[in-house]
């Protein structure tokens, strides 16, 4: 979500220590892995410094960063084209709840494996509209697209990702 100051009266050194930990979870929800998601918020804060007074002035810090690493990730999604599995870090696993665990590591694994099978794009946008709980207007303006376009991502990823579950239903 956005930072709890505004990012104008924060100096880059603040945001980044307030803001480090959600851009590295959001970019992780991109990657599906750990290191490249490090990279990409290096990547999109090395960029992030010299425009810093603009973007904080603006007061879309958050939605430049994201949209910085969502560009990285799928420029080295074309460029690689291929999708390397990664192993669910301890530090986002659920703490357990009433439910039975092992059916719930088994929901969250499963709920990976399929987003794992979207495009860059559409994955991107599920992360934001599910994970983050962001508006069509805020996926749109973090992903540089059209709200429109925003939906339709959205909607084609939930359409693969149905399509995906009743095949293995079936199966």
């Amino acid at each position: 979500m956005s930072a709890p100051d505004e990012p104008a009266t924060l100096s880059f050194e603040q945001y980044v220590a307030t803001r480090s930990a959600a851009l590295l979870r959001f970019a992780y929800l991109v990657t599906r892995n750990r290191e490249d998601a490090h990279d990409a918020v290096q990547d999109a804060l090395t960029g992030l410094f010299p425009r810093w007074r603009q973007v904080a002035a603006r007061g879309q810090v958050d939605a430049y960063v994201r949209r910085s690493v969502v560009n990285a990730h799928v420029s080295r999604w074309r460029t690689v084209r291929r999708l390397v599995p990664a192993a669910e870090p301890a530090s986002l696993r659920a703490a357990p709840t009433a439910q039975d665990p092992a059916a719930r590591v088994a929901d969250i694994d499963e709920a990976l494996r399929l987003c794992g099978t979207l495009p860059p794009v559409q994955r991107a946008a599920v992360v934001l509209r599910f994970y983050e709980d962001r508006s069509f207007a805020e996926i749109g303006q973090i992903l540089g697209c059209a709200e429109a376009t925003a939906r339709s991502h959205v909607h084609r990823a939930l359409v693969s990702l149905r399509a995906q579950l009743e095949g293995s239903q079936d199966a």
